[in-house]
């Protein structure tokens, strides 16, 4: 008896250790999974979880990740890296044991991050009121150096790129091949919303490298006016739920969130926008001034750099950050090191 709960209890420390090592990622599914979370619980980094009671779209709330209550590290974290946090949360974990169950984070556009600092730290979804002081800020390093030339953040990092894609329905149905054929008015298009999702600005520079100011107002103006495009909210949710459910046939996101959607078996794919008419995105951390969990906090922020982190981004097509000098003033600009 003694011996058969040893192997149990090995047994059982095994599969642990192997699971701590796998790639957390839900299966794929032949179902189209048309409401998130799409990763099979595992973007929930609580300890203790409690009595899970899901509701599907009722109670939903799929960009809080963990228990604030005994959070020892908090990070806010724009939207469409969601899915890399499970293998970055795990091997984080990995390095310190101690934070096991203790890491809490929020996934939601880094506009609305900001206003959630901005307004004492606080958000409300719904019925619930959440005040949590985050220790990690992670955005466009634009948004960053903004930051900390204010003073708001230090120890800032820039640890990714992308690149954006035109989101579609698998086998292109409409025959998207194109930015310009967004303007098509039988398009019905499902797009980031200037006001609080940063990706608007590079889809705005896309949109005009392609076509110029007519087909940005095509895209962004006339054809909001009449219905046949959607802002959104959440780009990262709403865009794939929307081309799942029928709803819409296209939607510009990051080039990550299409290889995540492929990831996890639904029917999306995406139509490559040319070098030329690209916009790269530049990602970066940077400590909060108030941090309540400063050490940790910058460890996790020169984390990001790891190899572990950088392996974790490149299994989504997100590239590492590099500088490149060029020019006889020795002026620097962002290098593309692919994985």
């Amino acid at each position: 008896m003694k011996c058969t709960l040893m192997l149990a209890a090995a047994i059982l420390a095994a599969a642990h250790t192997l699971s701590a090592q796998q790639p957390l990622l839900p299966p794929a599914s032949s179902h189209p999974q048309l409401l998130p979370p799409w990763s099979a619980g595992h973007n929930d980094s609580a300890a203790d979880r409690g009595y899970a009671f899901p509701v599907g779209d009722v109670d939903n709330i799929p960009d809080l990740h963990g228990n604030p209550a005994d959070a020892q590290l908090v990070l806010f974290i724009g939207g469409n890296q969601f899915f890399v946090l499970p293998r970055l949360v795990a091997h984080f974990e990995q390095l310190h044991p101690e934070l096991r169950g203790h890491i809490f984070y929020e996934t939601l556009p880094p506009g609305i991050l900001r206003q959630q600092i901005a307004h004492n730290d606080t958000l409300t979804l719904g019925n619930l009121t959440l005040r949590v002081v985050p220790d990690v800020y992670e955005a466009g390093a634009r948004v960053l150096d903004a930051m900390q030339t204010a003073g708001l953040v230090d120890h800032v990092t820039r640890y990714a790129t992308n690149d954006l894609a035109i989101m579609i329905p698998a086998g292109n149905p409409k025959g998207i091949h194109s930015l310009n054929d967004l303007a098509r008015p039988d398009l019905r298009l499902s797009m980031p919303n200037p006001a609080w999702e940063g990706v608007a600005r590079q889809i705005a520079a896309s949109l005009r490298n392609a076509g110029g100011d007519t087909l940005y107002h095509s895209v962004y103006i006339s054809k909001v006016a009449v219905g046949q495009t959607r802002l959104t909210q959440i780009h990262h949710r709403q865009t794939p739920m929307r081309i799942l459910a029928g709803q819409a046939d296209a939607g510009v996101t990051w080039s990550s969130e299409v290889a995540f959607q492929r990831s996890i078996g639904n029917p999306i794919t995406g139509v490559v926008i040319p070098a030329s008419q690209n916009v790269t995105a530049i990602y970066a951390a940077g400590v909060l001034r108030n941090a309540p969990h400063r050490a940790v906090a910058q460890a996790w922020v020169e984390f990001l750099r790891s190899s572990d982190a950088q392996n974790a981004y490149h299994g989504f097509g997100f590239k590492s950050y590099s500088v490149i000098e060029t020019g006889p003033t020795g002026t620097t600009q962002a290098g593309l090191a692919h994985p």
